[in-house]
């Protein structure tokens, strides 16, 4: 196992996709320390940036990372990962497992904009919040999420889930505005509230709302009222929940599942079935 700590409070971000544990295996602390990071504009080594410590007495688990102290101006953590285990005890900067395949990244803090950012697969777990674009490609790019999952405990910003195709998505606390926007397939689970124009666009996939959202899109329309949902294969939702269907402006079949229970504000579109 490697523990790294910063130096000092950075002034400025830090580009560190080299902090990976594929890149770390089989690799004595004093080559870690000699891997390329970026200060700003400046490229220095991991050794000038990080205090490394390695734990001789889990040497077998080299895969694990630890990251200790201020990482807030940390970028790009885990980037393309594809197995091992990242360990954060606090706040981290944006890109947090970008394009990771595989392994497991734990925060037990709040996370920058872009966190899972377009990823392939393994799991990326947050105690705090999430700033927006939660699992989401970059501008200009329609390709989001392509599998894995990400737990947010906390609140999350705007645009959690843009473009998915595949994967999981579960959100403990509330979503910002357009949570899923053009979702073609994958699950979203909000339990707390959710802001305007969740589903914009989407044209298939699942999104589950257990609390409060404000409205929902005129270009949905409603096709039941159910029991319950399925929200993963060992997971069920106690409804009752409307079932909407859209974004028809899309010629979208995505399902927006809505607890009703916790919308009566929605209870004209009964009148619909």
């Amino acid at each position: 196992m490697i523990i790294l700590r910063p130096k000092v409070e950075f002034r400025y971000p830090v580009v560190a996709e080299c902090i990976n544990p594929g890149i770390f295996q089989g690799k004595a602390s004093e080559e870690i320390g000699k891997l390329k990071i970026w200060e700003g504009n400046k490229e220095k080594r991991l050794r000038d940036l990080f205090m490394i410590r390695e734990q001789r007495e889990n040497r077998q688990n080299s895969a694990k990372i630890v990251m200790d102290g201020n990482i807030s101006k940390v970028k790009r953590l885990g980037a393309y990962m594809k197995n091992g285990t990242i360990e954060i005890q606090g706040d981290v900067g944006m890109h947090l497992g970008e394009e990771m395949e595989g392994g497991e990244i734990d925060v037990n803090g709040n996370v920058g904009g872009w966190a899972g950012s377009m990823m392939k697969g393994g799991t990326i777990r947050i105690k705090g919040n999430a700033d927006g674009h939660l699992g989401g490609p970059y501008r200009g790019s329609n390709k989001g999420m392509q599998g894995g999952k990400i737990e947010v405990h906390g609140n999350v910003g705007n645009e959690a889930g843009s473009y998915m195709r595949k994967g999981m998505i579960k959100i403990y606390g509330d979503a910002g505005q357009f949570t899923g926007v053009r979702i073609s397939n994958g699950t979203i689970y909000v339990q707390g509230n959710c802001d305007e124009r969740v589903g914009g666009s989407m044209t298939g996939g699942k999104i589950i709302i257990d609390g409060h959202v404000r409205a929902i899109l005129p270009t949905f329309t409603i096709e039941s009222v159910r029991s319950k949902v399925k929200i993963e294969d060992d997971e069920v939702g106690k409804g009752p929940y409307y079932l909407f269907t859209g974004d028809l402006s899309e010629n979208g079949r995505g399902k927006l599942y809505v607890h009703k229970e916790k919308n009566i504000h929605l209870n004209h579109y009964e009148r619909f079935l």
